[in-house]
């Protein structure tokens, strides 16, 4: 009974976690999406406050299902919640295998769908803070390269354009000095027209592909853990449920058993007497 009860609430308390940890994401998605301005057009690759709200729902669902068909014993529930996660998790290892199979196709997926966030750029302040985070934190510009923006419309390199950051990368791109107290938010304007070799003085101007690629080249222990983390945590989950479903529908055989043993006890003593007299003649 103490095993059965370990499974039982150990299982609910991963599903209670991740229930709260996926209402705290749509929470921040809806308020990010309430604070943008109505005429940000919705995408679902490019717009963070969308896909947190879209995740954080999945995830709503999904780890309802198992808090309540842990605490309840519903097989139903638990089963539901077992062929959810097994689903993911075959879903996982296809995408990884085909992403080792087809990396050139993945690169070149990936490139595109980065692009769009360049162009997307100033018309979603949730993009744009992401934008400024990766390029700060990777220390890169653009995509291949800082040349990339010339692909969004504020920083278009061409006579054409009226914009007064025409030619010029974000902010973000530039080279943060040590003794630097005071942000510069122009230090990118006309960078563009620079050759790479004077442009690298003041801004960065490896893409940001290239340098996330080499991060996890670097950092493979800690991606692999991470991953690897994951998984185990899903099977985990998986197990628990599986391991509660056969226990519950063990009792649930063991209670038909013994109702059925005592329907035909009750039958036996109800015909007895009948018999009684007749045995003793």
């Amino acid at each position: 009974m103490r095993g059965y009860r370990g499974i039982k609430y150990t299982l609910f308390i991963f599903c209670y976690f991740f229930w709260v940890v996926s209402a705290v994401l749509i929470a921040v998605g809806i308020y990010a999406k309430v604070a943008k301005e109505k005429d940000v057009v919705d995408t679902l690759t490019i717009d963070p406050a969308l896909l947190l709200i879209i995740v954080g729902s999945l995830m709503f669902l999904i780890t309802f299902l198992g808090c309540f068909g842990a605490l309840r014993n519903a097989t139903c529930l638990l089963k539901t919640f077992l062929a959810i996660l097994a689903v993911n998790f075959l879903l996982q290892i296809a995408a990884g295998a085909v992403g080792y199979v087809f990396t050139d196709m993945v690169m070149e997926r990936t490139e595109k769908l980065m692009m769009k966030t360049i162009v997307g750029y100033r018309e979603d302040g949730d993009l744009e803070n992401v934008i400024d985070y990766i390029q700060k934190k990777f220390q890169c510009c653009g995509v291949e390269s800082y040349e990339d923006w010339s692909h969004n419309l504020y920083f278009n390199c061409s006579e054409s354009n009226p914009s007064l950051e025409a030619c010029g990368v974000p902010f973000s791109c530039c080279v943060r000095l040590q003794n630097q107290t005071v942000l510069n938010t122009m230090c990118g304007y006309g960078m563009q027209q620079e050759q790479k070799g004077s442009a690298k003085e003041h801004i960065f101007t490896i893409g940001c592909l290239e340098k996330i690629i080499m991060w996890a080249q670097n950092n493979l222990l800690l991606v692999g853990g991470l991953t690897a983390g994951l998984l185990l945590l899903e099977v985990c989950m998986m197990s628990l449920a599986g391991a509660q479903v056969v226990w519950v529908q063990k009792v649930q055989r063991r209670q038909k058993e013994n109702e059925a043993q005592s329907r035909d006890e009750r039958k036996e003593r109800l015909w007895f007497p009948a018999f009684a007299d007749f045995d003793g003649e």
